[in-house]
């Protein structure tokens, strides 16, 4: 950490197998269990249907295309290091909900597959944010700050994709090439001060935990007006992916000690890189695993 920037790095140190698969279940089936509910009666699918059930190939997210579990895996991996780490600031951090049940597409694609097994395709990335957490007051349970984080999973880091992923694509003509500025560095700089995630917080604390998170509701409810005073807000990049071949142990390809000059927002910026081995693989395992007996 330096300042109102922190940088952590993770790299595998042993084997991925069933032991990881199984320790990381719970986390994955607890971060998914709103949305599986939401998307299962809305498909009119039941909450837990035998294998051969009407619907039973619908399941979410065990369903999912390829593509967007590994989507899924880096949102989650995201808030489970959120509330494990310690990040920039010192901040203790709390994730009441997921956002996964704001995404209309997977609605509608579960809705579709179960009732015609052929309609695989692959879905487009939820809009918005990855992924909301909030620092409450343990003394008042008021909301006094959150973190929004966006999170990337590439199936190979190296430092051109990095590159790509947080400053844009290449454009312009031969000779005078520029990057777009469309990455991650450009969604963060664009983020506004109380963010759409945080509305959807606050309306599934409403409907799932209104008693529980009173205060919190009622802090966010002032927060969230237009005009407000902004709650302070913390930036976190989470990128993770496959070991490139010639990655060095400890390599790191976003910055380790300050932000880049891309990054203009000026807000406390936490940066985490997770880089495996065989993750494909880990994502596919996990996400067959959900809410299936072991």
């Amino acid at each position: 950490m330096n300042g109102n920037y922190g940088h952590l790095l993770f790299e595998q140190a042993v084997p991925i197998d069933d032991d990881v698969v199984a320790e990381l279940r719970p986390y994955f089936e607890s971060a998914h269990f709103d949305a599986r509910d939401v998307f299962h009666r809305a498909a009119r699918i039941d909450l837990h249907p035998d294998a051969d059930g009407p619907g039973g190939n619908a399941q979410y997210p065990n369903c999912l295309p390829a593509t967007a579990k590994k989507g899924l895996f880096g949102e989650v991996m995201a808030g489970l290091m959120t509330q494990a780490y310690q990040f920039v600031g010192g901040h203790q951090w709390s994730i009441p909900i997921f956002l996964f049940r704001y995404h209309a597409e997977v609605e509608a694609y579960i809705f579709d597959l179960a009732r015609d097994p052929a309609r695989v395709r692959e879905i487009s990335g939820r809009h918005g944010n990855d992924f909301i957490a909030l620092g409450i007051d343990p003394a008042t349970g008021q909301v006094v700050r959150f973190i929004a984080g966006e999170a990337k999973w590439r199936a190979s880091l190296t430092p051109s994709v990095m590159d790509e992923m947080m400053l844009g694509s290449w454009t312009g003509p031969p000779g005078a090439r520029v990057r777009a500025n469309d990455g991650v560095w450009n969604e963060l700089n664009r983020g506004l001060l109380a963010p759409q995630g945080l509305e959807q917080m606050h309306r599934l604390l409403c409907e799932k935990a209104r008693e529980q998170y009173a205060e919190a509701i009622v802090s966010l409810d002032r927060a969230l007006l237009i005009g407000a005073a902004p709650l302070p807000r913390t930036d976190l990049i989470f990128v993770a992916g496959n070991k490139a071949a010639r990655r060095n142990p400890g390599d790191t390809y976003l910055p380790g000690v300050v932000p880049p000059a891309e990054y203009t927002a000026g807000r406390p910026l936490q940066v985490v890189e997770l880089v495996v081995e065989g993750g494909v693989d880990l994502i596919e395992r996990l996400y067959q695993s959900l809410w299936v007996n072991p």
